[in-house]
């Protein structure tokens, strides 16, 4: 299967009217090591343009980003630059592989840098991530997405976005067998249903939260 790849670049004028999406792929694997979050999350993107949503992608091991729990954690951290990213997109694509049955050190990592979030505001006093919609995405050649979605969910849900209804994607391989998901010849049709509805309900929700944003 082909993957969906490329760099966000928040200062690119061309991605300022359309809704925007980013995704953060937390793999363990360092570029240009293959990744099947690349391609289940870069699946997500390209449904997402189907509806208008321009989509754009990093890999949070790529970069340094520090421990902790601010938005800028001190020198040579890359944290604030990744954070301007999230603030400017409308949708966030969450992507994270499965790891002894649990999402990846990378994944909590981003997530703590996230929690920040939840206490800063806007210039209306509004939280950051109000009215910005994320979609879990998880995949892995173990058991433990359900439990991986549960937790992308409410962690997602707590920093401020909104998760839309029917959202998670995933992909479970057979259990301790060794078949990765980029390695399919096609994509599973339970897998590409689920990418379609979750990206229709996505760019729907961002559009009426763009429209119409949570009170202050």
């Amino acid at each position: 299967m082909s993957g969906y790849e490329t760099t966000f670049d928040a200062h690119d004028e061309s991605l300022i009217a359309a809704p925007r999406a980013l995704l953060i792929n937390c793999t363990l694997k360092p570029s240009p090591q293959p990744s099947s979050g690349d391609v289940l999350g870069g699946q997500v993107l390209q449904q997402l343009q189907e509806h208008g949503v321009q989509g754009s992608s990093i890999r949070a091991v790529d970069h340094r980003i520090l421990p902790g729990v601010e938005n800028d954690m001190g020198e040579g951290d890359a944290w604030p630059e990744i954070r301007e990213a999230v603030l400017q997109a409308d949708v966030l694509v969450f992507v994270t592989p499965t790891w002894l049955g649990q999402h990846s050190s990378v994944a909590q990592r981003v997530l703590e840098r996230l929690d920040a979030e939840i206490s800063a505001t806007d210039a209306s006093g509004r939280p950051t991530l109000f009215g910005k919609v994320a979609i879990p995405v998880v995949v892995g050649n173990e058991d433990g997405a359900h439990h991986i979605c549960g937790i992308l969910a409410q962690a997602l849900g707590d920093t401020g976005f909104t998760i839309p209804a029917q959202s998670s994607v995933y992909w479970n391989g057979q259990a301790m067998g060794g078949t990765d998901y980029r390695e399919l010849d096609e994509t599973p049709e339970a897998v590409a249903t689920t990418i379609r509805t979750a990206a229709a309900n996505a760019a729907h929700l961002a559009e009426l939260l763009r429209g119409e944003p949570y009170p202050v």
